[in-house]
């Protein structure tokens, strides 16, 4: 998911999630503390990773991608994340009726769902995720390197910020 468009000189930070995990929603605060600190300068893309174990992640996955569509992406993803039990508990009518909170086209959320239209996404993202030894959520991928925040967020919003601070002033060096 990527619902912005960065400077030319953004560092990238992949945030494989799922929507249906309460780690996911712990690290909430770190990625608004990464978006707040750096801006622009951080280009936090949501890369979707459903779990088994969650039934209702991959609906949730694709409703994110819809939100997306919709120009709601993030608000859409912290809203469901910040209510994770509410989507184990209710599914798919607890994904719609959050896109009607948020005053998004909730009929069309509906129809995403059932058509699959972002289907394909979904499924790239995970494949991609397995392909670089993803296997929890959230794990972050920074400049060539992955950090695993499914077993703990400790420290990982500084290991971060290192690699961020490293890559942007290499990249102002070079300018």
């Amino acid at each position: 998911m990527n619902d912005s468009s960065p400077a030319r000189s953004a560092v990238v930070l992949d945030v494989w999630c799922e929507l249906q995990c309460p780690d996911c929603r712990g690290a909430l605060d770190d990625i608004r503390a990464l978006r707040a600190r750096y801006g622009d300068r951080l280009d936090v893309r949501l890369r979707h990773f459903p779990l088994e174990k969650h039934k209702h992640a991959f609906a949730a996955a694709q409703a994110a991608e819809e939100a997306v569509e919709q120009g709601a992406g993030w608000p859409y993803v912290e809203a469901v994340l910040g209510r994770v039990e509410e989507l184990a508990r209710e599914g798919e009518p607890f994904l719609v009726g959050v896109a009607r909170e948020l005053g998004l086209d909730a009929e069309e959320f509906d129809t995403a769902l059932i058509d699959g239209r972002h289907i394909l996404t979904v499924d790239a993202d995970q494949a991609e995720g397995k392909a670089i030894g993803v296997t929890g959520t959230p794990t972050y991928v920074i400049g060539g390197e992955r950090l695993d925040g499914g077993k703990s967020q400790d420290g990982l919003r500084t290991r971060i910020e290192e690699i961020a601070d490293r890559l942007l002033a290499g990249d102002l060096a070079a300018g």
